[in-house]
């Protein structure tokens, strides 16, 4: 399916590696135009170079979205160079494990910052550009905003903000045939993922006792599966969907795990 994202400049936050890059990957693929944001140059680099070489458009941007005029120079940069925004991909974040009993005031005020402030100025900048484009936003969220995973406030707090940003600016936003909707993760494998996994005394077995109780296969969702997904809510094909919470999870989220 032809997802007619040829040329469309995309806005990816956190895209040089993990679901990030997945995205960033199967956006090029399409025909988009990248650019990335974060923090890690060398990543930036190598997604940038991987996407170029496989015949693609991408630029980076190296920003920490927790501060707002990084973010601004960030949006303005991509406008300089494009002289347009489609559409924006919020999902820079981190399970930074600040939770009720281990935490503080300041580490949840924080966690908020890393995971969930940025989705606001980063759409905020871009608005004025996406109201031309008639263009869209999705935004990635997480799991723990619907199940809980015990000693994660911070993160599980601002993805829950996510979810209501998502399903408020799809209405503040329907003046403008701006789309807004949201992408819920449970258990795909990332390096991030990956160095939780190795946390526990146990990581393979760990590993296989989380991947058991996914409903559909047993398995993982992959980076790729979430990514066609973020980039059909990107294009016309899904011209008429917004506001909507669409788990990409192999059931994980709300089917009975006893299956």
């Amino acid at each position: 399916m032809d997802l007619e994202l040829k040329d469309k400049v995309i806005i990816v936050t956190g895209g040089s590696s993990g679901i990030g890059k997945g995205i960033c990957l199967a956006l090029a693929q399409e025909g988009a135009i990248l650019f990335i944001l974060g923090r890690n140059k060398e990543n930036l680099i190598a997604t940038v170079s991987q996407i170029e070489n496989d015949g693609g458009q991408a630029s980076y941007f190296i920003a920490e979205l927790t501060d707002p005029e990084q973010c601004k120079n960030a949006v303005n940069t991509a406008i300089n160079t494009y002289k347009r925004i489609d559409g924006l991909v919020n999902n820079a974040g981190i399970n930074d494990s600040v939770g009720l009993e281990n935490g503080n005031h300041a580490d949840f005020v924080r966690s908020l910052h890393r995971n969930l402030t940025h989705y606001y100025l980063m759409a905020q900048n871009a608005l004025p550009e996406l109201k031309k484009s008639k263009g869209a936003i999705v935004n990635i969220g997480s799991k723990t905003s619907f199940t809980g995973q015990g000693g994660t406030s911070g993160y599980a707090a601002a993805n829950g903000g996510r979810n209501a940003l998502t399903r408020e600016w799809a209405v503040e936003l329907l003046p403008y045939s701006i789309r807004v909707n949201a992408l819920i993760v449970a258990e795909c494998y990332t390096p991030l993922y990956e160095k939780w996994i190795k946390t526990f005394e146990n990581p393979e077995e760990k590993l296989s006792e989380i991947t058991d109780k996914i409903p559909l296969e047993n398995r993982m969702t992959t980076t790729t599966e979430i990514a066609d997904m973020v980039s059909f809510l990107l294009s016309k094909k899904s011209s008429h969907t917004t506001g909507q919470l669409i788990f990409v999870d192999g059931g994980y989220t709300h089917l009975d795990r006893s299956l």
